[in-house]
């Protein structure tokens, strides 16, 4: 069964309703740069609300590793995700499980990947503009059959239009979707929630 994360989430509602309608992750983003940030003591709130069995995850982007640190024992999330350009060795600083993630151009270094002391690594649309949260996808024919011994997480421009066929190609361990159900950033979908989770049930 492929794994579910919403990610940006900013309000108790959207976390509930994703939980209620079969995500298995929730994201939370304490980089300030993102229309999706939120403050660690709104998200603390909001995983002390949650039911058991839900993975809380913290999103973070070139910050530092004490910063990260203090988030993590303000709020208490489960999981560490970098979504920018940490090297290997910054991951291995942090304790716990850490998720890393790749913006793919136009090809994958398989040795790039193997080299983050990581289980999974996360595939994600490069741009210029932002790290993630773009609405773009990239081609995902690049991972078809991709031979790495980590957990692959797809991400970039999921919708509940095309996540079918993105699980088909890709086959991946977990699919990450954020502005595709959103309403507007920070702000999720509710049909929109509940489609997209139907597609990737009904394909897997």
């Amino acid at each position: 069964m492929v794994r579910i994360k919403i990610c940006g989430i900013t309000n108790i509602e959207d976390a509930l309703l994703s939980v209620d309608l079969g995500a298995n992750a929730l994201g939370f983003i304490f980089y300030k740069g993102s229309k999706r940030y939120i403050k660690p003591d709104n998200a603390q709130t909001i995983i002390s609300k949650l039911p058991p069995f839900v993975t809380t995850v913290g999103v973070f982007v070139n910050q530092d590793l004490d910063e990260i640190r203090n988030i993590k024992e303000e709020v208490g999330f489960d999981i560490f995700q970098l979504h920018g350009d940490e090297p290997a060795d910054f991951c291995m600083k942090l304790k716990g499980k850490v998720i890393k993630a790749i913006r793919v151009k136009d090809r994958i270094d398989p040795k790039e990947i193997e080299s983050y002391p990581t289980q999974a690594i996360l595939f994600d649309n490069y741009s210029t503009e932002a790290y993630g949260g773009t609405g773009e996808t990239f081609g995902w024919e690049i991972l078809r059959g991709f031979d790495t011994s980590k957990k692959i997480i797809l991400s970039g421009g999921l919708t509940p239009e095309n996540v079918a066929q993105a699980v088909k190609i890709v086959n991946p361990y977990a699919v990450d979707v954020s502005s595709g159900v959103e309403e507007n950033p920070g702000k999720k979908n509710p049909d929109k929630l509940k489609r997209f989770i139907k597609a990737v049930r009904n394909e897997t």
